[in-house]
């Protein structure tokens, strides 16, 4: 067999409906899963189509080149707001309308974190997200040319935030003490405290805000760390998303799955 074939055996372009299980995969594996999956060439599309739109409708090389930097600078802390305060709010949930929206985005990632289905946001929800928050600071700078310019390096930052998300949760320890910083902070926020360590590769908000921790012994654990607050209790109150789910949401992880203690207990 070809290294190429070999390459992209069993990825997601040539066996539809596999799961993909970032715990039992290692890091040629993610790779060759990460470039064929289609939310992730949807992206590789986008970047491609609205760099062009940008260059096209283009007043100045200025206009383009300086949301650039800007929207580097701020995506960060845009992605806090919205992990914090959206993707971890409990209101929705309680809201019929809105929970299987929220079941999609976050929670099902947080009952099992290590399905790359559920770990990449759906693009319905993320792109008009990006274009909202990045769009209109693009056309202040630079009119469309400018806003195109901006969706782009937005959606080039979310890939790269994507594939050290899945990093960040594959069975794989790595070289580059960076990754592996990012990586121990993430993996506390998965299994130790929820309501801490917002950010993907970039930590700078939680510190500001106070969210910030590097070990485990420097909180309590928390008790909705696998469920977000969305309880037994809760989903007799607000059913929509167990309902979804077909099962009641689960409090802890398969043990096979979780850290060991002293993975957690290690200062990042």
């Amino acid at each position: 067999m070809s290294t190429f074939k070999q390459f992209f055996q069993g990825t997601t372009l040539m066996q539809k409906g596999r799961s993909y299980d970032l715990g039992k995969m290692n890091l040629s594996q993610l790779w060759a899963a990460y470039l064929t999956y289609p939310t992730i060439l949807l992206y590789f599309a986008l970047i491609i189509g609205t760099a062009i739109l940008s260059l096209y409708l283009r007043h100045s090389w200025w206009g383009v080149l300086i949301p650039i930097p800007v929207i580097v600078a701020v995506y960060p802390t845009a992605w806090y707001i919205i992990h914090r305060y959206i993707l971890h709010g409990r209101w929705f949930y309680r809201n019929p309308i809105t929970a299987s929206m929220w079941k999609r985005i976050h929670f099902d990632h947080h009952q099992d974190p290590h399905l790359l289905e559920v770990l990449f946001g759906s693009p319905l929800n993320t792109v008009p997200t990006m274009m909202v928050i990045t769009m209109p600071i693009g056309w202040l700078i630079g009119g469309w040319g400018g806003a195109f310019s901006a969706l782009s390096t937005a959606l080039v930052m979310t890939c790269i935030y994507e594939f050290f998300h899945c990093i960040q949760h594959l069975a794989y320890k790595p070289r580059w003490q960076w990754v592996v910083y990012i990586k121990q902070l993430h993996v506390l926020h998965h299994f130790h405290d929820e309501d801490g360590n917002y950010g993907i590769t970039n930590y700078l908000p939680d510190r500001l805000m106070g969210t910030f921790y590097r070990a485990a012994k420097e909180r309590p654990r928390s008790p909705y760390v696998f469920n977000l607050g969305y309880t037994v209790e809760e989903a007799e109150r607000y059913p929509w998303v167990m309902r979804r789910t077909g099962a009641p949401p689960r409090d802890r992880p398969d043990p096979a799955r979780a850290p060991k203690n002293e993975e957690l207990s290690k200062s990042a």
